[in-house]
């Protein structure tokens, strides 16, 4: 089979195919989100692939939670997708679902922000304003502490990426709160503001 650069639609359109879940659709939206914000941050050239392959990490998680990571490279490889985007999407589950350390930037961010993402939509549907825009670091710093609030986050993850970066945490919340808020209404966190 060709390997060939997939579209976003591409990419959306195969999601689908294998989640219907809308918590995991909104997921897939706020990584994509976040990836395409760090891309234009770091100047990257593939603002594309980055965002693709936010949109596409968890494509394996709905219908093959126990194979999480691993079924992910079988069903790209069936739809011809380049070895890059199939590493990128089996590195965020490093040391939890996958051996594949996350050694390219982009592999890093990914592996980082993924958890990420679910503690501050968490933190901002504890506001009174059920929103991500005026929603600050400060707050989700807090909740990041508090390890019975949103204890499904993997917060060793997070400190793990933190360290693959060379970033600290206030900034990389800052900057993926930033990239959220860019699809707070596709992910219902525009809120009453």
């Amino acid at each position: 089979m060709e390997i060939k650069k997939p579209t976003r639609e591409e990419a959306w359109i195969l999601l689908k195919k294998y989640n219907q879940n809308d918590a995991l659709l909104k997921h897939a939206l706020a990584v994509e989100a976040v990836m395409a914000h760090f891309a234009e941050k770091f100047g990257e050239e593939d603002l594309e692939k980055w965002r693709i392959v936010g949109l596409i990490h968890d494509l394996d998680y709905e219908k093959y939670p126990e194979e999480h990571c691993i079924k992910a490279r079988e069903l790209l490889e069936k739809e011809g997708w380049p070895e890059d985007y199939i590493r990128a999407v089996q590195s965020h589950g490093w040391k939890i679902c996958s051996d594949v350390k996350p050694v390219e930037r982009m592999e890093k961010v990914l592996y980082t922000i993924d958890e990420l993402t679910g503690l501050i939509v968490a933190t901002a549907l504890m506001r009174p304003s059920r929103s991500i825009l005026d929603l600050k670091a400060k707050s989700v710093k807090k909740k990041f502490k508090q390890k019975n609030f949103a204890a499904g986050v993997n917060r060793e993850v997070i400190e793990e990426g933190l360290k693959l970066l060379e970033m600290d945490l206030t900034k990389v919340i800052e900057e993926t709160i930033r990239g959220m808020q860019n699809v707070a209404e596709e992910l219902d966190l525009k809120g009453n503001l």
